[in-house]
């Protein structure tokens, strides 16, 4: 590889982000939205649950089917709201996806034919929605697509961090350019594709999302000269799901070098065409696990994956540091409440920290959560929104520099505002299984992930009692 090119953006003031900030704790559209009795426990739970397919798994495999050298099948992957959204906008670069039937519980599979410049739409527009894998992963790839993609979302996909990958775009030689008369540091944007990328040596700052380092590996194999990632700034958040993409690059044929830390080499070559079956997502398991602790009740989860890059798997140890008994035997993970729950000091629980911060309201003892200042910039500010909502129903909680302290407070009935979160409705869902009269705003934003989430929940607390029949 040749060159050298590089890209940072500031990201040292959390309120660069916008996103959330001034809505944590006041939800405008609250009065708008409808509300969702979140069911209340009136004994131990004792259920057992399978959740749908992993979207990080999903949405990264669908990006490599595009590019891969023939047709791959995608076998149980997740559909909702973040996969439909990344599957129409392949469809817009001239990938085919189709639905085909499968032998899993929640829809088809999906066979992908890999991208074709006459098959792409002229005039192409992808809506990212609030899909952070759609809004990161997509436009290098249109950069290999020649013509213009257009890319917008919801409202609040406006405030969420873009500028790395724009300004690795723009180094990498790709031109981006504003639209509405915007600068072009978040959407909406427009990429400018010429069907071919050079690649080489690429610096980025990543410490505001791991998403900017593997929306560049992913694509990195299709660059004429490859590409050597390097990372400079503070540390990346999240480097599990950066550890999934090179295992995923690696099970389809790709050289990945990540020997040196923060540097990431991609050989260029071809992307092998797969069949391949999508773990179930762990991380969405959470919740019903955390279900065992706020009941002092069971659930098991079936089909948990004896090795996995996902950082639900962290699941394990976190709800045992709870006060939990958590066992995995041939393939199901058993996770039983203890009399109290425990409070905890955790570092970088990611995408689980909402999870963990509603099951840390419940706590006997206090908490610290620490590592997750990047929650600020995924679908709301998620650390204020989990402080605003866990004190607006009695709670004790405090927003530091990199995380949060949960004090153990008595608590009591309101409404719990979702901001168009998934995390934060599951997390309210969780408070309500120990406190009554919460109500949850806009459960249906559990879509984004999880579209079956109030029936499983319902079924969760109606097998209570009942041996643990499945939903």
């Amino acid at each position: 590889m040749t060159g050298t090119t590089s890209a940072k953006s500031d990201t040292t003031n959390p309120d660069a982000t916008g996103v959330g900030v001034a809505d944590a704790g006041t939800s405008k559209a609250s009065a708008e939205l409808p509300l969702w009795p979140a069911p209340f426990a009136k004994r131990p739970v004792d259920a057992t649950v399978t959740v749908p397919g992993s979207k990080s798994l999903t949405n990264r495999f669908l990006v490599l089917a595009a590019l891969a050298d023939g047709p791959s099948r995608l076998r149980s992957p997740l559909h909702s709201r973040d996969s439909a959204l990344m599957i129409q906008a392949l469809r817009q670069l001239g990938a085919v996806v189709t639905e085909v039937p499968g032998d899993g519980d929640y829809g088809p599979d999906l066979e992908v034919t890999p991208m074709d410049p006459a098959t792409a739409a002229a005039s192409r527009a992808v809506d990212c929605g609030l899909a952070g894998t759609v809004m990161r992963f997509v436009p290098p790839l249109a950069a290999l697509r020649a013509g213009q993609t257009v890319f917008d979302g919801d409202p609040h996909a406006r405030k969420r961090p873009m500028e790395t990958i724009i300004e690795a775009l723009a180094a990498l030689g790709v031109q981006v350019a504003p639209v509405e008369g915007r600068t072009p540091s978040a959407l909406p944007f427009t990429v400018e594709g010429t069907g071919e990328v050079r690649g080489g040596h690429l610096v980025i700052d990543a410490s505001a999302s791991s998403q900017f380092v593997s929306a560049l590996l992913l694509v990195g194999a299709r660059f004429t000269e490859g590409l050597h990632l390097e990372h400079v700034g503070k540390p990346v958040p999240s480097l599990d799901h950066v550890a999934m993409t090179v295992e995923v690059l690696r099970s389809v044929g790709v050289t990945v070098d990540d020997s040196v830390p923060n540097h990431w080499r991609v050989s260029p070559g071809s992307i092998q065409a797969f069949d391949r079956r999508i773990e179930q997502d762990l991380s969405n398991a959470g919740p019903f696990l955390a279900a065992a602790l706020a009941t002092g009740g069971t659930v098991r989860v079936p089909n948990w994956p004896a090795g996995t890059t996902q950082v639900g798997d962290q699941w394990r140890s976190i709800l045992a540091s709870m006060g939990a008994t958590v066992s995995l035997h041939d393939g199901t993970l058993t996770v039983t409440g203890g009399p109290r729950i425990l409070g905890v000091d955790l570092h970088e629980t990611s995408e689980l920290a909402p999870t963990v911060a509603a099951l840390c309201a419940l706590a006997s003892t206090p908490s610290r959560l620490t590592g997750i200042a990047h929650l600020r910039g995924h679908e709301t500010d998620r650390l204020a929104a989990l402080v605003a909502e866990i004190n607006r129903v009695g709670g004790d909680a405090e927003e530091t520099s990199d995380g949060l302290i949960i004090r153990p407070a008595p608590l009591h009935g309101g409404i719990v505002h979702s901001y168009a979160d998934h995390r934060m409705a599951t997390a309210g869902a969780i408070l309500g299984l120990a406190v009554e009269d919460i109500q949850v705003e806009d459960i249906a934003t559990t879509s984004k992930t999880m579209p079956e989430f109030p029936t499983m929940w319902a079924a969760m607390l109606e097998s209570a009692g009942s041996n643990g029949a499945s939903n």
